[in-house]
């Protein structure tokens, strides 16, 4: 049932020409150089250090590695991160996916 959801979700978005970002509760990340990154609709930090921060998302989790980040914004959906950005990778929720 909920894959068929995804997939109205989806046909709909193409139809009305909407962002996936905004029908599918997905990210938007914009990244500038290796020097900020911008992250909208995330659920909440994880963890954070100066070499690595875990975001979780509504499908899984962000995961961003590098050095000497700072925190410039967080806001409840939002976030500016600056530093030197060296990894951005996805990580799927196995247990969501279904």
């Amino acid at each position: 049932m909920k894959k068929m959801a995804n997939n109205m979700k989806r046909w709909l978005g193409q139809r009305m020409q909407l962002p996936a970002d905004v029908m599918m509760d997905l990210p938007r990340i914009t990244m500038i150089g290796q020097l900020h990154i911008y992250i909208e609709n995330h659920c909440g930090v994880q963890r954070f250090s100066r070499e690595e921060i875990c975001l979780f998302l509504k499908q899984g989790q962000l995961l961003i590695r590098g050095s000497g980040f700072i925190l410039k914004t967080i806001m409840p959906e939002e976030l500016l991160l600056e530093g030197r950005i060296e990894h951005v990778s996805f990580i799927q929720d196995e247990t969501k996916k279904k």
